[in-house]
């Protein structure tokens, strides 16, 4: 359900605070901007010697400092930042000094991880609860091991909501106990959607220059359509998920929240890859990545030949009356003049279903793998309070005040709790799932001779998330209340390589993303 809400901008106390800080925090004399700056702009800052990394993540630092008390996006910052930031300085220097060049997109690029993503470092990984709060991880997650080899700085670790919003329905988006409730730093009174809120939140207001999400279901795609920012959900395996606090082994994916489809790029390519703490999925995937990379295919032309297919029911119902419908008809055209093929109106078999959790069989199966998942995680914790569920649940009832016990409960805990493996039911509602996808988008897909599915704001991520297919969701405008809204890009398994050529032609072709002070 969308809510117009019309907040009053002139007298937001978030627009003051942006045109207080005023976007900018350029030192005296010195040029660089980070407002909007993209990794290309700030590599070209570090080969003219008119930045250091050292220097971007203060700049970062007195962004999060001035902006998040208000939007609380950023959770923590990472007490080594600045010592990883000066290492990747003494490293491009001495590059430099050799007459080596090219280290690399990430090399000396600040990264915020959403709080589920594991780092062995001074920095927490507690899904936003305080029952993790003080563990330590045996590791690094698989994709930070990717980071840190890629030479990128571990800035902190963004909010989201709670356990992924598992613990209880009644959670808000974007809430969780130890940081408070994230705010959409273009319209306060609008969510910022969950579950990587804070990760979006934090890349759409230049608080980092990049950062990396989890989707089990809608969790990158949602905050990137509600926070004008480009969010890229891979197919499931295609990104590690080891050492990151799971939901489900089927969905869960780890993908890149950006400003751009080509950072998002730069990220996708560095997290990618075979691993063998992920080993089945991670090796199913891995003949998907193209030889190369993926950065081969921001191909400005991208959207010539291409075939796709517009889907707007259920999906752009809840825009009615709204802006977003006559946007969304321009940006029609605008794949058309760059070469596209549009079938419109086309519809997905038993959609009503799929987009219903209780019916498609998500709430069952999601609930059983989280139990299963979470203890074997928790299992593996240094110096943790906690090792199962059901001292996570004793926990909270134990800290009911830290944990807002009384406002939001733990429904979903308890019901997780109660499931006892993967039995008959849990295994009937996986094969509904299967059977739903094979029938419904998949079938779309090939009857259609499809590239990609093309639908408005970030419904369609339901669809995507229950076969682990990947999505990918551009900017695409603001409401009359300023509320930005996306165009989501999806594809069957694997087909990163045409989405992002869609995306990256279209994202070009329009421009559409603006910052938030842009509100004024």
């Amino acid at each position: 359900m969308r809510i117009n809400h019309r907040a009053s901008l002139l007298s937001s106390p978030l627009i003051s605070l942006l045109v207080l800080s005023g976007f900018v925090n350029a030192i005296d004399g010195w040029k660089f901007t980070i407002t909007e700056a993209t990794i290309d702009d700030i590599q070209r800052a570090f080969t003219t010697n008119e930045l250091t990394s050292r220097q971007l993540v203060d700049l970062y630092l007195g962004q999060i400092a001035s902006l998040n008390p208000l939007l609380r996006g950023v959770l923590e910052v990472n007490p080594d930042a600045r010592d990883q930031a000066d290492q990747a300085d003494h490293e491009r220097k001495a590059a430099a000094n050799q007459g080596r060049r090219g280290l690399g997109e990430l090399h000396g690029i600040p990264v915020l991880l959403k709080d589920s993503i594991a780092t062995e470092d001074a920095l927490n990984t507690t899904c936003g609860s305080y029952a993790l709060l003080g563990s330590k991880v045996p590791r690094d997650s698989g994709v930070v091991e990717r980071l840190r080899r890629a030479g990128a700085v571990i800035l902190g670790k963004a909010t989201l909501a709670e356990w992924y919003g598992v613990r209880s329905t009644k959670i808000p988006e974007g809430w969780c106990a130890r940081g408070g409730q994230g705010v959409n730093p273009y319209v306060e009174s609008r969510g910022p959607c969950g579950s990587s809120s804070g990760s979006a939140i934090s890349v759409a207001a230049n608080m980092v220059s990049v950062s990396l999400g989890t989707e089990t279901y809608g969790s990158i795609i949602c905050p990137g359509d509600h926070n004008s920012v480009v969010g890229l959900k891979p197919t499931v395996g295609l990104t590690s998920r080891a050492g990151v606090i799971p939901i489900s082994p089927r969905q869960d994916s780890i993908g890149p929240i950006c400003r751009t489809v080509t950072d998002a790029v730069y990220l996708l390519d560095a997290i990618v890859g075979f691993d063998p703490r992920d080993y089945e999925a991670t090796k199913a995937a891995a003949k998907f990545i193209p030889a190369g990379g993926y950065r081969q295919f921001l191909n400005q032309d991208g959207l010539k030949g291409k075939r796709l297919g517009v889907v707007r029911n259920p999906f752009s119902d809840s825009y009615n009356g709204s802006t977003a419908i006559l946007a969304f008809e321009h940006h029609l055209n605008v794949l058309r003049q760059r070469g596209a093929t549009i079938l419109d109106n086309l519809e997905i078999a038993d959609i009503d279903i799929i987009m219903d959790p209780s019916r498609s069989g998500v709430i069952i199966a999601l609930l059983a793998e989280f139990k299963l998942s979470i203890n074997d995680y928790l299992e593996e914790l240094i110096n943790s309070t906690v090792k199962s569920l059901s001292d996570i649940i004793a926990f909270n009832l134990n800290n009911s005040v830290l944990e807002m016990m009384k406002e939001y409960g733990q429904n979903g805990f308890l019901t997780s709790e109660m499931t006892t493996g993967i039995g008959e039911e849990e295994i009937k509602a996986i094969k509904k799932m299967e059977y739903l996808s094979k029938y419904g988008f998949e079938k779309l897909m090939k009857d259609n001779n499809l590239d990609a599915m093309v639908t408005l704001g970030s419904g369609a991520s339901i669809v995507l998330a229950i076969g682990g297919y990947p999505a990918i969701t551009v900017p695409a405008g603001y409401e009359s209340d300023g509320m930005p809204f996306g165009i989501l890009f999806g594809g069957l398994k694997g087909t990163e390589p045409k989405l992002i050529e869609i995306a990256y032609a279209f994202e070009q072709a329009t421009m559409v993303r603006r910052p938030p002070r842009s509100l004024l």
